[in-house]
């Protein structure tokens, strides 16, 4: 098993992606997973691309099948526009569709805005990789991963990926208690 956990960040944006502005939502994973990871160590596979359903699918491709990672988070592309296919393209790459991940974060982002109702975010299994979408926004990014992340760790350990602590005092992963390892 590995003593490394290897997580892909995609940001999904045809701006950010054309130097239009600077994206935001990948340094905001990336401090946010530092701040809650305590172990195994981080690293991280990023990727700034166009919102294209084509490139969005080959970058969760490559960072799964390729580049070995058990974790994968997007930003962006998870509204009705007609752009945003972040979706449709973690869907279309997917071996299993983790339905849960998409409610809560629904429920969680509703606590804070009211058209979080908009959201089409997904959770997917693709062989031993968790991908999960979130918003674009870092302070939705910080918020839904707030409200599902507890989940995450078990999640990697039931698909063969490295066991993850983090700190409880941000973000208590759940785990039944077969499943705790000190």
């Amino acid at each position: 098993m590995s003593e490394l956990l290897k997580v892909g960040l995609v940001s999904a944006s045809d701006r950010a992606s054309g130097g239009v502005y600077k994206d935001e939502g990948i340094p905001a994973l990336k401090d946010w997973l530092a701040a809650v990871i305590v172990s195994p160590a981080l690293h991280f596979e990023e990727r700034l691309i166009p919102d294209d359903r084509k490139t969005i699918e080959k970058t969760l491709m490559e960072l799964v099948d390729e580049k070995g990672c058990h974790l994968v988070l997007t930003t962006g592309g998870t509204g009705p526009a007609p752009r945003d296919v972040t979706p449709e393209a973690t869907l279309a790459i997917a071996d299993k569709v983790m339905p849960g991940f998409g409610e809560q974060m629904r429920a969680v982002s509703l606590r804070y805005v009211p058209t979080a109702i908009l959201s089409r975010q997904v959770a997917v299994i693709r062989k031993q990789a968790l991908i999960i979408n979130l918003p674009g926004q870092p302070k939705a990014i910080k918020e839904t991963l707030d409200g599902v992340f507890a989940a995450v760790p078990y999640c990697i350990d039931l698909i063969g990926g490295p066991y993850i602590k983090t700190d409880s005092g941000v973000i208590k992963a759940f785990r039944p208690k077969g499943a705790l390892r000190l």
